[in-house]
């Protein structure tokens, strides 16, 4: 994904944020910032994975909405990691790659305790890179599995999935740790099929969960 693809879906998210806030939220809405950890795995059948970890950050919003339920908004960008079991010279080895990207939630958030405590669902727009390789040395190792198909050939993932998302978060009203799993319906793995491999079967969904801190002004 492009930095300037980034930017417009940042400033478009941001807008649409502050916006639906100030028709909606009057009663109570903060703006924050997030950090943490990514730890990230691909759910699949056609390889052998090992999970990775990386980092997520971004903006969020949170506002009242009804009763003890909140609405939140926010926009991540999500450095993942994950490994794929491979072959060089007999020898078998994760391969390591990295999927960069951003990430629109629109989740809503049940208040166990008002402004303290509360567990939060729902979807999440996942726009993302390639599968990179984190080192371009071991783009020949042979895949675990396969005869031909080779560590650099499986990049071109599919751009665009959903996911869904659930955790939880504690805090006071101005800081909040949160953790929080996401898990992809939509195959992340799609864009390799009908590319001529040895198999035209891939599917495989990614598994994020993702623990950090949230600032609110």
């Amino acid at each position: 994904m492009s930095l300037k693809s980034l930017l417009v879906v940042t400033v478009a998210t941001i807008f649409f944020q502050q916006s639906l806030a100030q028709r909606n939220f009057d009663d109570y809405n903060r703006l924050g910032l997030h950090a943490g950890l990514s730890f990230t795995d691909i759910t699949t059948s056609n390889f052998t994975t090992e999970q990775g970890s990386g980092f997520i950050g971004g903006f969020t919003s949170r506002g009242s909405f009804r009763g003890a339920f909140d609405l939140i908004y926010g926009i991540n960008f999500v450095s993942a990691k994950v490994g794929i079991l491979a072959e060089n010279g007999g020898q078998d080895v994760f391969v390591d790659y990295t999927v960069q990207g951003a990430q629109i939630n629109f989740l809503g958030s049940l208040n166990i305790v008002k402004h303290h405590l509360s567990l939060e669902f729902g979807p999440v727009l996942n726009i993302n890179g390639k599968l990179k390789l984190k080192s371009e040395s071991q783009d020949g190792y042979i895949l675990d599995g396969y005869e031909e198909l080779r560590a650099g050939d499986i990049q071109d993932i599919n751009p665009i999935n959903f996911h869904l998302a659930g955790g939880i978060t504690a805090g006071i009203e101005s800081f909040r740790v949160y953790g929080l799993y996401q898990y992809g319906v939509t195959n992340m793995l799609g864009g390799l099929n009908d590319n001529g491999f040895e198999e035209d079967n891939f599917e495989g969904h990614m598994s994020m969960l993702s623990i950090g801190a949230v600032f609110y002004f």
